[in-house]
C-alpha cells in the first residue's frame, strides 16, 4: 500500500477520553487518522443503535486545534454515520479503544468498544477493539504500540468476513508483557449488586456495581491469558447461531406443526 492508510478511530469512553488521543497519536505516523466518536461516555451500551432521536454532530477541539467529530449517539452509530455521512470515502480499518477495562470474557456482550469495532465489520470493513486492562494508573504506551502492529497486519493479511479482532492487554511496562495468545471468549462474568440509596428528595434509587468473577478456565482463554501478562487476541464474529443445537432442533418440528 503506498498512501496511508485511512483509519477511522472511535470507542465507548467518549471523545474526550485520554484513551482515544492515545491511540490517535500511535496511529498517526501509521496512517491518515479521523476521529469519530461519542460526545460523552457510553460504556456498556452493547450494541444499540439511535432511532428515536436525531443524531447532532458537532466538531471536537483540544487545546485549538480540531481533533474530530463528537455524536451525540452510541459506538455503532458513531461508525454507522461516519460512513455514511461524515467521511470522504470509506475507511480501510475500524480500530476502536484505547478502552479503560477489560473487555474479555461476558464483557463482551455489553460492551460498546467490541460493538462499534462489530459495526466496522458488518459495513465491511475489517476492524480492531483494543482494551486495556486497567481503570486507573493506565500504560497506553504499552497498548498504543501494540495497536500499531496489529493494525498494520490487519490491513497486510485482512480478515475473513464477518470477523473482527478483540484485543485485551494487560495493564504492565511494555518489558513486563510476556507474549501475544490467540485466545477465545471465556465465560467469566460480573457479580452484581444494587446499592439501594435514598435521594434528597426520599425516592429510592439503586445503583449497579460488581465485581468480576474469574473462572478456573484453560490457558486458552482471554481473561486467563490477560492474567498471566500475555496480550489476548480474540476473533470474534457477529453470528450467534447455536450450530451445534440445530439438530436437536429439529426434533421439535413435529410438536411446533
Amino acid at each position: 500500500m503506498n498512501e496511508k492508510p485511512f483509519i477511522l478511530v472511535t470507542n465507548d469512553d467518549g471523545i474526550a477520553a485520554p484513551g482515544i488521543h492515545h491511540l490517535v497519536q500511535s496511529l498517526q505516523p501509521f496512517g491518515e487518522v479521523v476521529v469519530v466518536a461519542p460526545d460523552t461516555e457510553k460504556s456498556a451500551v452493547g450494541h444499540a443503535i439511535t432511532l428515536s432521536d436525531p443524531l447532532r454532530v458537532t466538531n471536537f477541539n483540544k487545546n485549538g486545534e480540531w481533533q474530530g467529530y463528537a455524536v451525540s449517539g452510541t459506538p455503532a452509530d458513531c461508525v454507522k454515520i461516519a460512513v455514511g455521512a461524515l467521511l470522504p470515502r470509506r475507511p480501510d480499518l475500524v480500530v476502536s479503544g484505547i478502552n479503560l477495562g477489560s473487555n474479555a470474557g461476558i464483557n463482551v456482550i455489553y460492551s460498546g468498544t467490541v460493538s462499534a469495532a462489530t459495526e466496522g465489520t458488518i459495513l465491511g470493513i475489517p476492524s480492531v477493539a483494543i482494551s486495556l486492562t486497567t481503570y486507573t494508573d493506565p500504560y497506553f504506551d504499552t497498548a498504543g504500540r501494540f495497536a500499531v502492529k496489529i493494525a498494520h497486519l490487519v490491513l497486510k493479511k485482512g480478515l475473513p468476513p464477518r470477523t473482527l479482532l478483540n484485543v485485551n492487554i494487560p495493564n504492565v511496562p511494555e518489558e513486563e508483557i510476556r507474549g501475544v495468545r490467540i485466545t477465545r471468549q471465556g465465560m467469566a462474568n460480573f457479580a452484581e449488586f444494587f446499592d439501594k440509596r435514598v435521594d434528597p428528595r426520599n425516592r429510592v434509587y439503586y445503583w449497579m456495581d460488581g465485581k468480576k468473577e474469574d473462572l478456573p478456565e484453560s490457558d486458552d482463554v482471554d481473561d486467563v491469558a490477560i492474567r498471566q501478562k500475555y496480550i489476548s487476541i480474540t476473533p470474534i464474529k457477529y453470528d450467534l447461531t447455536n450450530y451445534e443445537f440445530i439438530p436437536g432442533l429439529q426434533d421439535w418440528l413435529q410438536e411446533l406443526t
